[in-house]
């Protein structure tokens, strides 16, 4: 799963509006891959390219506890909640963001064939969706789209940065599906997801800071 780990974030930023902005939600929600790819540049965590690993990504994640576990997960969402929490000065926005950072294992485990685990060692978890593209694509357009039209509809603003922010966000995911496949796992290929999340990140921001969402009383304030 690619852009449907942003539909978490899209979520958290419009059901508590007093909390951060989006752009800080959308650091949550890849967080863990920040770190995967990362960590894979220096050797740490491993992956290779597979074209039987699944029938929609031809990649074998086969060395990613640190990241990718359950535990491991939840120690990033631990970092991430507190700091969020302290920065902000709002425990509500730290726990939320805490959240969706753990929702990437979980959105995760619908889509990996079984190379998960709860913290390291040899039992993996996964149900494999994406060895059933008709079921695995209409799933992450959906949770993305319903989540992006949940934000927008619960704020105000100009229409050109969610439009732009949807349309680039896409545009990735349909260069992820049919785009050419990887020939090898390298450092261009980290380099590459690493722009992406960048890309989407920044435009997440520019978009935060322009929504504000409707409080009672029918005024109108930016989140926070």
């Amino acid at each position: 799963m690619f852009i449907g780990h942003f539909a978490p974030a899209f979520i958290a930023a419009a059901a508590y509006s007093r909390g951060p902005k989006l752009g800080t939600y959308f650091i949550a929600a890849q967080l863990v891959d920040w770190a995967f790819f990362t960590l894979a540049m220096v050797g740490i965590e491993k992956m290779r390219v597979d074209p039987n690993a699944t029938a929609m990504v031809p990649l074998d994640l086969y060395f990613m506890p640190y990241t990718h576990s359950l535990a491991g997960a939840a120690v990033w969402a631990v970092m991430m909640g507190i700091i969020v929490a302290i920065w902000h000065r709002d425990k509500m926005g730290g726990f939320l963001a805490a959240l969706v950072v753990v929702s990437h294992w979980a959105l995760d485990w619908l889509t990996h064939k079984p190379d998960l685990t709860m913290a390291g060692g040899e039992q993996t978890y996964g149900l494999g969706l994406w060895n059933y593209p008709e079921i695995a694509m209409p799933l992450e357009i959906g949770i993305t789209i319903g989540a992006f039209v949940y934000y927008v509809t619960r704020s105000r603003g100009p229409a050109i940065q969610p439009m732009i922010l949807i349309t680039v966000l896409m545009a990735f995911q349909m260069l992820n599906w049919f785009g050419p496949e990887p020939e090898e796992a390298n450092m261009f290929m980290y380099g590459q997801a690493l722009f992406a999340f960048g890309i989407v990140t920044a435009i997440a921001v520019w978009v935060g800071e322009n929504r504000y969402f409707t409080q009672r009383g029918g005024l109108a304030a930016a989140s926070l």
